[in-house]
């Protein structure tokens, strides 16, 4: 069985998403930068699961150095992780992501970055419950 992981930055009231993009995209603050870095480092070399419009905003290089593997609302999750056995699988998002996901994560690596602004997507606190 998958090793299942979830990576994930949240603004300071849970905020994820804005317009489809993240609410913070661009910031070249110090913390926002260093968030982008750690996902890549984080994710190299392991499996990353996302839905298809967040794996259509990663950087080429990414698909060089971990297995990106899109996922959609009519995919079985016990199949698509059946495909990568003894892997550190992470799911990277979005929310319907997460949500179809949750029961499996052993771990969430949340990073609650400095941004108090707009979004239309939330993390929603139950997710990590869900496997329990």
């Amino acid at each position: 069985m998958a090793d299942v992981r979830a990576i994930c930055a949240i603004g300071q009231r849970g905020q994820i998403g804005l317009d489809g993009e993240l609410p913070w995209e661009g910031n070249p603050d110090r913390e926002f930068v260093a968030d982008v870095e750690r996902f890549y480092e984080v994710t190299r070399g392991h499996v990353m699961l996302a839905g298809p419009h967040t794996i259509s905003t990663l950087p080429g290089f990414m698909k060089f150095d971990r297995t990106l593997c899109p996922v959609r609302s009519s995919d079985q999750p016990e199949d698509v992780l059946a495909r990568f056995p003894d892997r550190v699988v992470y799911v990277a998002g979005g929310p319907a992501v997460w949500a179809a996901y949750a029961r499996f994560i052993r771990h969430w690596d949340i990073n609650r970055l400095p941004y108090d602004g707009r979004a239309d997507r939330w993390f929603k606190p139950e997710w990590l419950v869900a496997g329990r």
